[in-house]
Order: structure tokens, then C-alpha cells, then sequence
């Protein structure tokens, strides 16, 4: 039998909210939500069945699947598309942790109050957390996931590197203490150079272009309807996707960004009809602001990142972006 290649996924858990990242630790399982959706287990199963399963048990007051179909998309991935071998990245706090899948999804009926019935057993492969800003501006990114999970597959390269600072005895080495220098001076320059929030429009387009956009045009004051930047990306040369940007230069005395610019954003998507939001600052970005945009998603599917100026800054040292001259 021909072995599969590795897989990786992204996973939060926090099933009803509530943390339970402890007990996953401790008793060497994954663990997530949506406990009263009995008999997902089952094989035979479609997605459609496995989705009106859990439309049933938690959302018989909407009227339309969405939000079934959000949570179906959710257990699916944790049931039938993990495989033996896997890796599962979990976000906790400002670390994170690895796990390597090693056994199918089990269901505990003991644990249905506590909404921790599904899980599956894993091994630890980081017996200590791994902080956040060791890991690339992708994987960063991938793990501010708006929901329970998601697929991080095409980061294997970047979590495999992870793991094996974390194996060596996770002391930054000469080169990652140099990019952090970088990314600190690149901050730096941000905040105390000569940038405003025009020239941090142009600098985001900049980039934008770099990373592949067909093209990324800076939309007039007078026609800002939530979005400052509205960029174009085409998949595979055949599709194009439209991407609304919110460009906050914002210097840290200002405190933090709050859920009013992923509000403003929303009215730019959707005056824009794009298929993805993000907002990019130089300064930070509070929790609420996260919260709005997983609860944007939850309703609508379109998702809206966040990058704070930290991340920012190593997205250009990471990508050999340079401030060019006259910004």
C-alpha cells in the first residue's frame, strides 16, 4: 500500500469556548467541540448526512445551513482527513505546540457536558511551548485561524523547521538572532521614520505586487468605502480573487487597533464583493478586533486576516522587502 504524504492542521482547542488545552496535554489526545452530534463516526456517512447531523443537534434556529455546514467542515476535517502521522499545530496564547496524530477519532459519551467528546490520541512532539515569533510570518498567520481549525499542509517545511530548533534546545541561533534584529529595526523605522499613512498605503501596494498580485491599486479618500487597498490574485491563471485591504499606520502611543477597523473593512468587502479581507498595522491589534473578524466568518465563509506591525516588519525581512526610497 502506497503511503500517503504528511499532512498538517492547524487546531484550537477550546471546544464551547471553554480552554481545555491542559487536558489535552495531559491525557495526550486532541480534543474538540460539538459533542451532542452523536454517530459522526460512522463511515458510511456523506458530507451532507455528517452536516444534517450537526444542523440537528446545534442549529435548528437558522435558516440556512451555513453555519452547519461551517461546523460539518470543522468535524470532517478532525475525523475523516487527519491520518496517522499528521501533524496538528496548537495555538496557546503566545506559544504553540506540535502533536503527531496516532490513532483514529474516538467518542467518549462520558464526556458530552463538557463537550469533549470527540478526540483523537496524539504524541507530543514539543514537551514545551514554542513561542510564537520563532515560527515564519505564514505560520503565524495560519495560527490567528478564524474558527476550530484548518489546513497548514503547505506549511510542513516551516513547522518540520520548528520542531527541530525546539529539538536542538530552542536557543535562537546567530541567523534567527540577526532576522530579529532586522525585524526590531524595521519596526523601528516604521514608528520613528519618515512614513504616514499615505506612504504606509503605497508600502503595503508595494508589497502586494511583490508577493504576486495581478495588481493592487490604493483607492481615493473621497471613494474609501472601508478599503483602502483593493488587490487582484489570480489562481492557477484562470481564476481571480479580489483581496480588500484596510491600511492602519498607527504609531504605538495610539494604543491598540479594536474591532472598529474589521468593521470598516466589511463595508469594504462588500462594496468590493471580495473573496478575502486583511488589515495591516504598524501598531498592534486588540483581541476584540479578532473576535469580530471569526465572527464575520462564521456567518458570511470570508475570511479576514490580521497583521500587526511585528508581523509586518517579518513579513518584509522574511520576503527581502525593503523600505524603498522616498517612503
Amino acid at each position: 500500500m502506497e503511503q500517503q504524504p504528511q499532512q498538517a492542521f492547524l487546531l484550537r482547542i477550546a471546544p464551547s469556548g471553554i480552554d481545555r488545552f491542559a487536558e489535552a496535554l495531559k491525557s495526550k489526545q486532541v480534543i474538540i467541540g460539538w459533542s451532542e452530534a452523536e454517530g459522526l463516526l460512522n463511515p458510511s456517512l456523506k458530507f451532507e448526512q455528517f452536516r444534517d447531523i450537526i444542523g440537528e443537534a446545534y442549529y435548528t434556529d437558522q435558516n440556512n445551513l451555513r453555519k452547519a455546514g461551517y461546523a460539518a467542515g470543522n468535524m470532517w476535517r478532525f475525523i475523516r482527513e487527519m491520518r496517522i502521522g499528521d501533524l496538528v499545530v496548537v495555538p496557546y496564547g503566545r506559544e504553540f505546540y506540535v502533536a503527531e496524530i496516532a490513532g483514529p477519532a474516538t467518542y467518549d459519551k462520558k464526556k458530552v457536558d463538557d463537550d469533549t467528546a470527540y478526540r483523537r490520541p496524539v504524541n507530543w512532539l514539543t514537551k514545551k511551548p514554542i513561542p510564537r515569533d520563532r515560527a515564519k510570518s505564514a505560520l503565524i498567520s495560519r495560527m490567528k485561524i478564524q474558527g476550530t481549525s484548518a489546513y497548514a499542509s503547505d506549511l510542513l517545511p516551516e513547522i518540520h523547521e520548528c520542531l527541530k530548533r525546539a529539538a536542538s534546545g530552542d536557543a535562537p541561533n546567530f541567523l534567527e538572532k540577526l532576522q530579529q534584529r532586522l525585524v526590531d529595526e524595521t519596526l523601528k523605522e516604521l514608528h520613528e521614520g519618515f512614513m504616514d499613512e499615505r506612504r504606509f498605503e503605497v508600502l503595503i501596494q508595494q508589497v502586494l505586487v511583490k508577493m504576486g498580485a495581478g495588481e493592487a491599486r490604493i483607492i481615493a479618500r473621497n471613494k474609501d468605502a472601508g478599503a483602502d487597498i483593493v488587490a487582484t490574485f489570480r489562481v492557477a491563471n484562470a481564476i481571480s480573487q479580489t483581496l480588500a485591504v484596510q491600511a492602519k499606520y498607527w504609531r504605538p502611543k495610539q494604543g491598540t487597533l479594536g474591532r472598529d477597523v474589521v468593521e470598516q473593512l466589511i463595508r469594504g468587502i462588500e462594496a468590493e464583493n471580495a473573496a478575502l479581507g486583511l488589515v495591516i498595522t504598524s501598531g498592534e491589534i486588540a483581541e476584540e478586533a479578532g473576535k469580530a473578524a471569526e465572527n464575520y466568518f462564521e456567518e458570511t465563509g470570508v475570511r479576514i486576516e490580521l497583521l500587526d506591525g511585528k508581523q509586518f516588519a517579518k513579513l518584509l525581512v522574511e520576503q527581502g522587502i525593503s523600505i524603498p526610497a522616498g517612503l
